[in-house]
Order: C-alpha cells, then structure tokens, then sequence
C-alpha cells in the first residue's frame, strides 16, 4: 500500500509540474475579442480600453499568466466581469485569483454548488446569478449569455457573440474526444445531445465555437460531435436490449471508428458507462 500511496504521490506531482509549464495563449477573433487557451477550460476575453470581460478562469496558479496574457492586449487592463459556464473546478478555480472584486456571473445553481465547498474561497463566488438570458456589453462588444437545460451540469450556460458569430459552449462541446456529463451533478445524456441539436439549429456553417476543451472549431466539428454521441448511444442501446450487462458492453467496447475520441479524462469505458445510465 506504501508503495502505491507513493507512485500516486509521484503521478500526481508529475501532472502537476506538467501543468505549470502550459503557455497562455490567445487567438484573436474580432476587434477586442479573443480565445484563450491554457491549462482547464478554454477563456474567452473582451479585452481593450473600458477593461476586460473574461469567460471561465481555470485554475488559481494560472492567474498570472492570464493576467499578462490580457495585459499584452491592452496595457494595466483591469477584469470588470467573470463569467463562469458552469461549476467545475477546471473552469472556476481561478476566480479569487483572477477576478476578485469583480463582477462574477453564472447560472443560479452555480452559486449553489459553489457555496456547499468550505474550500472554495469567498471572493471567488459568483455575485449575480440568473436563469435565462442576461445581455452585456463592454468595449463595443455585445455579449448574450443564455443558461440550458440540465445537460453537461444542471447550471450551464452559453455565451453568444452575435455581431462576431463566435459562441463560447462552455463544456457543451469538447473538440473531437468524448465528453464528461456530470450525472452526479444533475448533468443528463439526453440534455447534452438534445442542447447539442439546439446549438447547432442557432448557428451556421461561418459561425466559430470556443469548446470547453479542444481547438476552435465551427458547425461541422460540432456536428461531427453530435453525430459520434449519437451513434455511440445506439450501439450501447442495442447491446443493452440484447441482455448485456454494463462490464460486458464496455468488454466489447464501441465501433473502431470511435477510438480516436478516447483521452485521458474519459475514456472509453467511461463513455461507456455514462452511455448506459442514459
């Protein structure tokens, strides 16, 4: 047991290390618009003279790259609002950090499952929270924020560039691998791929998509998302109506097609298995 709590020890510090050593950086989208990668989730930032607008702030130890990130963009820029997608730690660690004294916006539950951590820290909880649509503007850039239904999480929320025809998903949309529905967190298969459909009915074949997770992509990328969830949910469904049971299903693993959407976070047998609690 000494020996595993040690290479668990060891595993851990190497990622850790890994981590610290990922860059910031930005893509440009429009005037004052930008994509941000980085370690967690993928940021978007309206940056320029009335401040900075951020989406998603990962996690605490990135901050300072962030900030200089931003800070290349327009020099001393202060963050006036934080938007959080939904509630993950990937996604929301780095809110004190980042944004402390700032606005912080989310869906309601948000707040919620936030507040229920004793280890989340005060300054980094969201200070307005809404279900429905909310509309901002900051640097002549004109934001509509709109919260889902129970998909990825029960507190996700999508942010719409519209005069760009850029769309942050927050993590409605991971780039070419498997996605985490969160079922312990009132995330549902069905919602996600029923939001999926609705995204893709809003956009178009122009349209440019922050994932919560992967490269900027645009509506193909995002039907091809749709396409593997789908095809991936018969094939479970057609085991599971022969008399298979879940460790036989991910025994006999999906279609060949589908190995390359497997990564670290959600393999296969863990899609799997999300797949036949739908």
């Amino acid at each position: 047991m000494k020996k595993v709590t040690i290479l668990l020890a060891l595993i851990l510090s190497t990622a850790v290390v890994a981590e610290d050593k990922v860059q910031v950086t930005s893509t440009e989208l429009a005037p004052h618009l930008y994509m941000i990668k980085g370690a967690g989730g993928n940021m978007a930032a309206v940056v320029g003279p009335e401040g900075a607008l951020v989406v998603d702030s990962q996690y605490e130890h990135m901050a300072p790259q962030i900030k200089a990130e931003l800070e290349s963009k327009q020099a001393g820029v202060q963050i006036k609002t934080l938007i959080n997608t939904h509630f993950h730690g990937d996604h929301v660690n780095g809110n004190a950090a980042l944004a402390s004294g700032a606005q912080i916006i989310a869906h309601t539950n948000v707040l919620t499952r936030l507040k229920a951590d004793a280890k989340f820290p005060v300054a980094g909880l969201p200070t307005e929270t809404f279900v429905g649509e909310k509309v901002l503007s900051l640097n002549g850039v004109n934001l509509k924020l709109v919260t889902m239904p129970v998909s990825h999480t029960d507190g996700d929320l999508v942010v719409w560039f519209k005069d760009a025809n850029v769309l942050h998903t927050g993590d409605l949309f991971f780039a070419d691998r498997f996605p985490f529905i969160d079922l312990n967190s009132g995330g549902s298969v069905t919602g996600y791929i029923n939001n999926v459909k609705l995204l893709i009915s809003q956009i178009d074949d122009k349209t440019r998509l922050i994932p919560g997770h992967g490269d900027l992509m645009d509506k193909a990328g995002l039907q091809r998302f749709l396409t593997m969830m789908e095809q991936t949910l018969a094939e479970v469904n057609a085991l599971k109506a022969k008399g298979k049971t879940e460790d036989q299903i991910v025994a006999h693993g999906l279609s060949a097609q589908w190995k390359s959407w497997s990564w670290h976070f959600i393999t296969e047998e863990r899609w799997i298995r999300t797949l036949f609690k739908a």
